[in-house]
C-alpha cells in the first residue's frame, strides 16, 4: 500500500484524513476513536483491532460508572483525584465537566501502590562581567524548578499506572547566597512547594488508607468464622452472614 492510499478507520468504518491515521498493530483507527480510549492507556501501536474494540467497549460500559458515581472528598486542583467513600470508588481527571469526559473509574481494591515523585532541575545564575561576558555571582546563584508527580499504580486490563502532575505549573525558586543543606546548595522552600508537597501526601495517604482497609475488609470475611455458644438457646453454633444463631435465629454478636 502506498503512503497516500485511502485509509478507513477499524471501528467505526469512516475515511481516515491525512493526518488523521492512529496506527494499531493489523490496522488503523481514526483520531475520534482514538480519542475515546482511556488517557491513561499508553500500548495503542502494539494493540490489535479486537483489543481496540473491546477497550471501547469497556468505556462505553464506564460511562455508566462515571454517572453513578457521587464524590465525598476532592484532593488536588489542577488535576483531582475525586474519592466516592460510600461506594469504595476513585476516579482522576483534569477536566472541568468530568461527567462528560468519561474518566475511568477504579475501585480502591484496584490501587497496589502509590508514590510521590518529585523533579528537581538547576541551573546557575550569571551575571555580565566588565567584558561582556557571563560570569557567576559571588556566592553562586542558582534557580530551581519544581514539579511533583504522583504515581498510582493500579490492577487494571488497560493500564498499570495514572501518573499526573500535582502542581499546575513549574515552581520555580531562587538562591540568593548559596544556602547549604546535606552539603549541597539548596534554595528556600516556597509556599507554593509546601502546598503541593502536602497535597501529594494526603493523596497518597488517602488512597493507601482506603485500600488497606478494603484489604482487610476481605480478609476478615475470608476468614474462617468461630464457633460460639448462643445466650438464647445455648446450642452451639457458627454465626450466620448476619451474626445469628443458625438455630433459633438470635443476634449471637
Amino acid at each position: 500500500m502506498g503512503l497516500f492510499d485511502k485509509k478507513f478507520c477499524g471501528v467505526c468504518g469512516q475515511k481516515i484524513g491525512l493526518f488523521g491515521n492512529r496506527k494499531l498493530e493489523d490496522g488503523n483507527l481514526c483520531k475520534d476513536c482514538a480519542a475515546k480510549l482511556s488517557p491513561w492507556f499508553s500500548e495503542r501501536r502494539s494493540s490489535t483491532l479486537d483489543e481496540i474494540k473491546a477497550q471501547l467497549a469497556y468505556r462505553e460500559e464506564n460511562k455508566e460508572k462515571v454517572a453513578a458515581f457521587r464524590p465525598t472528598r476532592t484532593l488536588g486542583k489542577s488535576t483531582k483525584v475525586l474519592i466516592d467513600e460510600d461506594a469504595g470508588k476513585f476516579l482522576v481527571t483534569s477536566a472541568n465537566n468530568w461527567r462528560d469526559a468519561n474518566p475511568d473509574v477504579l475501585d480502591f481494591a484496584d490501587v497496589t501502590g502509590c508514590e510521590i515523585d518529585i523533579n528537581e532541575s538547576k541551573h546557575e545564575l550569571k551575571q555580565k562581567g566588565p567584558d561582556g561576558k557571563d560570569v557567576s555571582y559571588n556566592p553562586p546563584r542558582y534557580e530551581f524548578d519544581y514539579d511533583f508527580y504522583c504515581d498510582i499504580r493500579v490492577n487494571h486490563p488497560y493500564f498499570n499506572q495514572i501518573r499526573f502532575r500535582i502542581n499546575p505549573s513549574t515552581i520555580r525558586s531562587e538562591t540568593t547566597g548559596g544556602a547549604m543543606r546535606f552539603g549541597k546548595i539548596t534554595p528556600p522552600l516556597t509556599i507554593e512547594y509546601q502546598e503541593c508537597k502536602e497535597t501529594g501526601n494526603e493523596i497518597k495517604e488517602a488512597l493507601l488508607n482506603v485500600r488497606r482497609q478494603v484489604r482487610e475488609a476481605v480478609a476478615a470475611a475470608a476468614a474462617p468464622k468461630k464457633s460460639v455458644v448462643c445466650p438464647f438457646c445455648g446450642a452451639t453454633t457458627t454465626p450466620t452472614e448476619g451474626g445469628c444463631c443458625e438455630y433459633c435465629g438470635a443476634p449471637v454478636n
